[in-house]
């Protein structure tokens, strides 16, 4: 052998016909069962192979490869074993030159079919199998760096090869259990053909390139497929754990990609199945966080929702194909049901790895999928219908709750942009119970920015909240902002809420920590005053009952305010304030304690039928609280005037007429005995100050111009036509004498230079300074 390889060495161009005479031989051998000259044949081809790395070893690798081709096509397992253990050291040389019309298809073929061997003895099933693997390794590593060799990623060869190794990592016990990353193993282990296809297919996969990617994982969609192993999913979570931490991280999106397309494929497969891809989608989602989930991010979004949303049909028709004379699979409900959790826990799953902007989007893009009486093209007639839109809504409000709870925003302008506010606040006025309460809670996990939520589950009337360990920031100028802007609506939809009859516990308590929250995040000295307004509001439903609420109903109102003016008083660190709302609470305890949330919030409330016979003493009086705050510098005023909510649109459409009637009569009776009316002065004074303050925006004018502009609306609605005639004559007579009066002022020369200006409405006017010569402060200078 040493005077053959010195021979080699120094005549290189004799090497092809080495080659040629040793696979002669090797050939006549193996045909004559003369395995131990084949042995010897092979050795020397493996000795020369390794010491020759010239130029012209292309030739002699085509006599090589014969040989081991003709090994492989034995029938005898040692003689495949010793071919494979030959073609594993030749895959492991570096060739100085490229080859050109080198074929591998064979050896893919060969080695496949040794990975499914089925040999009766168990021993010699086991190397069989691992020589199969380790020769597709072998290919791998041959093939995938050298741009001129055979493509191995083409379909023909990637569906041999991933099948034979997930055919071997099936045999896997306790899968679940694997680590993700391949560890150090015992050498027990690493003579298992589960480990070595493990490892050979983290290999593979680390090696796929951008384009590749599909042709690798489309066989393992088809094989879980053929092999019906998405209905235990652990085998398949297993296999895309493999997968997602051996591909590079920038290519995590291809996968989820190919997955959500194989979950449309299977949109009328069994409940089972589609949960089993949602699963694994779940899990590949959050091992991509650290890569990219890719730019269709509201492609996938989508893919999810109409999957739930033909989750939701299948469920309510009991078949997967309308169509009359088609055989359909009976569905169960249970499992469908299943399905959709899957499929929400997912969508959270995938939220989760978005960076802040994009959830936001994916949240607008759930609420404008959720169909409700505002946008009547996507609400359904007739018994069926409503269900539809029901379960619809349900889930998509549970799938918006399971993104919100991930979502981390401090500035909650960006958080809740008016759109989307609008649509949530509008499903929050729905007759359903368990949508208002996914509505409080979506709310609530915006809000809650610092992890207060969990203190105020259970309503409680403490005598000390720093026990409760809060966490409290100043309110942000982009808070105070939010609240000017938003702040009025939060309070109108918490003010109906707390009419609804069908309320139970769990409506009380997201409505406690609703009140508290933002009290905690978002309030100022003017929002405190208008939470405390509003919860005294509240306590008059409770206490004059024209919606005719249940003895529970009231009960529950009286100790929701008792429990936030509690907490409320203890945060402004009024003493009179706190004192006032003590004494109350004392009383109540002694007097009625079924107004107190310590009797209403259990498992068994105790509660009163004789709830208008109670004294005076045991309520919070507007009166009162307006005179303990306003000395301490709160807007006295502003406390004094009981809150009425606004009536919009979001009324009429609803199906709360009465509501919208109510609040209409209340303002308008309201209205016409304010002492602002009957107090309006006849001549007002315009200065730069009053336009200055006119420019000033304040969130009562607000009140007061939306008031009138309703006002305005119903008239011409409901006033006979003689009557609106008469009053836009009147307007327009008004309009025309004011503006004479103007063009009066600016026109006519001044008796005196040195004279003031007064715009007084219909008194003459003594003097007036030209507009040339007028002071005007800088600012208003351009």
């Amino acid at each position: 052998m040493e005077k053959l390889t010195f021979y080699a060495l120094s005549a290189p161009e004799k090497l092809d016909r080495i080659g040629a005479y040793l696979s002669e031989r090797l050939i006549r051998d193996v045909s004559r069962h003369r395995y131990g000259y084949v042995c010897i044949a092979m050795e020397a081809l493996d000795q020369l192979l390794m010491a020759c790395h010239c130029q012209s070893i292309n030739l002699f690798v085509e006599s090589f490869l014969k040989m081991v081709a003709k090994l492989l096509e034995s029938e005898k397992p040692n003689l495949q074993i010793l071919g494979t253990n030959s073609f594993v050291k030749f895959a492991n040389i570096e060739e100085d030159t490229p080859s050109y019309h080198r074929s591998y298809d064979f050896f893919v073929s060969r080695f496949s079919e040794m990975c499914h061997s089925s040999h009766d003895d168990l021993d010699i099933r086991t190397k069989i199998r691992m020589s199969g693997i380790k020769g597709l390794q072998g290919v791998v590593r041959k093939t995938v760096n050298d741009e001129l060799q055979a493509n191995i990623w083409d379909p023909q060869h990637m569906d041999k090869i991933v099948p034979s190794l997930l055919f071997n990592l099936q045999h896997v016990e306790e899968a679940e259990s694997r680590s993700p990353s391949p560890l150090q193993a015992t050498e027990k282990e690493k003579e298992s053909p589960t480990e070595l296809a493990e490892r050979c297919l983290r290999e593979l996969l680390g090696r796929a390139a951008y384009g590749n990617i599909k042709n690798a994982i489309k066989p393992v969609l088809i094989h879980l497929d053929n092999h019906s192993l998405w209905e235990p999913k652990i085998f398949a979570t297993c296999c895309f754990r493999i997968i997602m931490y051996s591909i590079q991280p920038q290519h995590s999106h291809l996968v989820i990609q190919q997955l959500l397309g194989h979950l449309d494929a299977n949109s009328k497969s069994a409940a089972t199945v589609r949960a089993g891809i949602v699963e694994v989608l779940s899990e590949a989602a959050v091992i991509a966080a650290s890569g990219s989930v890719g730019p269709t991010v509201l492609e996938v979004f989508n893919t999810l929702l109409r999957q739930l949303r033909l989750s939701i049909d299948y469920a309510l028709t009991g078949s997967y194909d309308c169509a009359v004379g088609v055989s359909t699979k009976i569905i169960k409900e249970h499992e469908e049901r299943m399905f959709q959790e899957a499929v929400i826990k997912t969508i959270g799953s995938f939220a989760s790895t978005l960076p802040t902007y994009q959830q936001s989007e994916v949240m607008v893009f759930i609420m404008n999928k959720v169909p409700l009486p505002s946008s009547q093209q996507s609400i359904e007639a007739g018994k069926a219908g409503e269900n539809r839109n029901r379960l619809t809504q349900i889930m998509l409000l549970k799938s918006l709750l399971q993104v919100s709870v991930g979502f981390q925003c401090s500035n909650m302008l960006t958080a809740l942009p008016s759109a989307f506010l609008d649509r949530l606040l509008s499903a929050a006025l729905m007759e359903d119970a368990e949508i208002r309460l996914f509505v409080l809670e979506i709310l609530i996990s915006f809000i809650d920015r610092h992890g207060n939520r969990q203190k105020f589950s259970t309503i409680s009337t403490i005598s000390d909240i720093s026990v409760l360990k809060l966490k409290v920031d100043k309110c942000s100028r982009q808070d105070t902002v939010f609240m000017k802007k938003h702040g009025q609506q939060l309070y109108r939809h918490i003010y109906l809420i707390c009419k609804e009859e069908s309320n139970v516990q769990a409506h009380y308590e997201a409505l406690y920590s609703m009140l508290m929250l933002i009290s905690i995040e978002l309030a100022n000295e003017e929002v405190v005053v208008d939470l405390i307004r509003l919860v005294l509001a509240v306590q008059e439903i409770a206490q004059i009952n024209e919606d005719n609420l249940t003895a529970y109903n009231r009960c529950a109102l009286f100790a929701l305010g008792a429990a936030y003016l509690n907490l409320i008083s203890q945060l402004t660190t009024v003493p009179t304030f706190c004192q006032h709302i003590h004494e109350v609470i004392q009383m109540r305890q002694k007097e009625a304690p079924y107004l107190l949330p310590e009797d209403v919030f259990v498992e068994r409330p105790r509660l009163s039928k004789s709830l208008d016979r109670l004294g005076p003493e045991v309520f919070f009086w507007q009166s009162k609280i307006s005179e303990v705050l306003g000395g301490s510098g709160y807007n006295s005023d502003r406390l004094s005037t009981p809150y009425i909510p606004q009536l919009t649109d979001e009324d009429r459409l609803s199906k709360r007429k009465s509501i919208g009637e109510t609040i209409s009569l209340q303002v308008e009776v309201e209205s016409r005995n304010s002492p602002e009316r009957e107090q309006r002065a006849p001549a007002e004074e315009i200065t730069y100050e009053t336009l200055k303050k006119a420019i000033v925006d304040s969130v009562a004018v607000e009140e007061q111009e939306r008031e009138r502009r309703r006002q305005v609306v119903e008239k011409f609605q409901k006033a006979p036509f003689e009557e609106i005639a008469a009053h836009c004559g009147a307007r327009a007579t008004l309009l025309q004498s004011k503006l004479n009066q103007i063009f009066e002022i600016t026109i006519r020369p001044p008796p005196s230079p040195s004279g003031t200006i007064t715009a007084a409405y219909g008194q003459p006017q003594n003097h007036s300074i030209p507009v040339y010569e007028m002071k005007f402060p800088d600012l208003c200078v351009y």
